[in-house]
């Protein structure tokens, strides 16, 4: 059982699905960026797609994705007419270049849109980038998943799937504006398997209002009985400052920090018991899984779509507010649809706002994705700066990290901890005023 020490959790820490994160994205870097970077990916250059699907049929309370309702027919239209058209445009500007090895679709909901839309974007991007076999994975809202859209998943060769369940407790369903039977996700699930799909995630989340350990623990046995292959696990964050749409949730009813740390311990208990590898601070996978395998061989990344086993260090956002990501440029989409279709269908990128990431940054990255993927980071050119060392003496001494050298390790009792340990080195926390969620 891990040890809980609420002092090294009290401040709040990014998510590091990036380093530099979002918060010090700039709008001095945006579209002229992304196209140089475009125009100077090499030949051969393995290339990951993220594609963003900014819809859904029903808005739940606590999201904090950018997406809007999908019940208005021309707006699903405009916007797909304009994805198509940013496909064509980066296509172009990589001349061929790439490598494109995976294609991930995400939201929102993608199964908000008609299956026969999610094919034409399949073929589109299949012929514009001159794919071979891609891995594809698409994110799914269960309460708008048919028959139709898993037939369309196994026509369309998607191999991996990321079912957002959240919680099987009806009352906590309601709470947090996401009703959805557990019979659905069973139905779900049977109809991506017997399609084809080889390894589906479940999306699950602790620290709920009027959720407790019992509550959580019945999830869990849910989840485990259908045996996804991948389960992430990840804590609640409560800030309706940023995202207006959470106030409708009760804050009241919320539970504390030291109860939101026991429910991580328990899931990452229950989940080990239950033969799932841990993965990172809140990711699990069977053996069997790629995920898994990456974690063990020491070969995990982490960007925008969480942990993965990905090893491309280009990965192109499409669509508005996509991220896209190189070893020198992070450049995220525009945030408006509206301005978003008029930039794509007039045959521009959409790039708006990013950062330029200099050498610093690049190592500190490094630093930051190992310590968070488990791996010995090597801190020498940090470690004897302050505050960094009398940051990490608190870890140190309670053997929540270990330091060998110039060899940075979390060990797995400060697993809760690695976010905590992680923005020691991040040199723009010290000057930004962004607020972000509990670090457990």
């Amino acid at each position: 059982m891990w040890s809980y020490y609420p002092d090294l959790l009290a401040r709040p820490v990014p998510r590091y699905t990036s380093y530099p994160t979002a918060a010090e994205f700039t709008d001095q870097v945006g579209e002229a960026y992304l196209g140089n970077a475009l125009d100077h990916v090499p030949q051969g250059q393995p290339v990951s797609l993220y594609v963003h699907i900014p819809f859904c049929e029903e808005i739940c309370w606590y999201c904090g994705c950018n997406t809007g309702r999908s019940n208005k027919a021309q707006r699903l239209t405009s916007y797909l007419e304009a994805l198509h058209a940013e496909i064509r445009t980066i296509a172009m500007r990589l001349g061929g270049r790439a490598r494109v090895q995976r294609i991930a679709f995400g939201g929102g909901s993608p199964n908000a849109i008609p299956p026969v839309e999610f094919a034409r974007l399949v073929d589109e991007l299949m012929v514009a980038f001159g794919c071979g076999a891609p891995v594809l994975s698409v994110e799914i809202d269960p309460r708008g998943f048919d028959a139709r859209w898993a037939m369309t998943l196994g026509v369309s060769g998607t191999k991996r799937v990321s079912l957002g369940v959240q919680t099987f407790d009806p009352a906590i369903q309601a709470a947090i504006g996401r009703v959805q039977p557990r019979e659905l996700i069973v139905t779900a699930v049977d109809r991506l398997r017997s399609n084809g799909v080889r390894s589906i995630n479940f999306d699950l989340m602790y620290g709920l209002p009027g959720q407790d350990l019992t509550l959580l623990t019945r999830t869990l046995e849910e989840a485990i009985a259908m045996r996804p292959d991948r389960i992430a696990l990840f804590g609640y964050a409560h800030v309706p400052h940023i995202l207006p749409r959470q106030k409708r949730i009760d804050a009241t009813n919320l539970p504390d920090q030291a109860e939101r740390f026991a429910m991580a311990a328990l899931g990452h208990d229950q989940l080990v018991a239950a033969g799932y590898v841990p993965v990172g601070f809140d990711h699990f996978a069977l053996p069997h899984d790629d995920l898994a395998k990456a974690q063990q061989q020491g070969t995990l990344r982490r960007n925008f779509q969480g942990f993965t086993e990905d090893q491309a260090d280009v990965l192109i956002g499409i669509g508005a507010t996509a991220i896209g990501q190189f070893p020198h440029l992070i450049v995220q989409n525009d945030k408006n649809s509206g301005r978003y279709r008029m930039r794509a269908c007039a045959g521009r990128l959409t790039g708006e706002r990013g950062i330029v990431r200099d050498a610093d940054d690049r190592q500190r990255g490094v630093i930051i994705e190992d310590l968070l993927c488990g791996r010995a980071a090597d801190v020498a050119p940090y470690v004897h700066r302050e505050p960094i060392r009398a940051g990490l003496q608190p870890f140190l001494s309670r053997d929540l990290a270990v330091l060998d050298g110039s060899m940075l390790r979390i060990t797995d009792e400060g697993r809760p901890y690695g976010r905590a340990v992680a923005v020691l080195f991040d040199r723009h926390r010290a000057v930004s005023q962004q607020r972000f969620s509990s670090a457990i």
